[in-house]
């Protein structure tokens, strides 16, 4: 990616976990599909448990940008889908995210959303991401 700027934005709360705009340009786009806590074998990883279950749904988003040539340094933008979402719950998302994302210069857009499900019951967390790479 030839830059990823994430612009000030005036008269909106500074966040330290997430950047309210990102600016990018390059010459690839990839959109990933919502990455949830299974392994490689389609078994659940971490059942009952939010922080294992994000581990491994940020480790298989991790796979799908490898696989579109990017990585998560690439990533603009996140969507996270959470299973009856609670205020607390956004503390164990973002500790786990911030290891994937630790060493930028700024987080990603990102938005967060409580769901009633997603498409397996024993799901807690989806994850999305678009990067863009040159």
């Amino acid at each position: 990616m030839s830059a990823t700027e994430y612009p000030p934005a005036p008269g909106l709360m500074r966040t330290p976990s997430y950047s309210h705009a990102a600016v990018a340009s390059g010459a690839r786009t990839i959109y990933t599909a919502g990455q949830v806590a299974v392994d490689e074998n389609g078994a659940l990883v971490g059942s009952g448990d939010l922080e294992a279950q994000t581990k491994q749904v940020m480790a298989n988003l991790g796979k799908a940008l490898t696989a579109g040539g990017a990585s998560f340094a690439d990533v603009v933008k996140i969507t996270t889908y959470v299973v009856d979402y609670k205020p607390e719950m956004r503390a164990v998302i973002g500790k786990v995210r911030g290891e994937f994302f630790a060493g930028r210069a700024a987080p990603p857009a990102s938005t967060l959303v409580g769901v009633a499900a997603l498409a397996a019951p024993e799901w807690l967390v989806e994850i999305e991401a678009i990067a863009v790479v040159d």
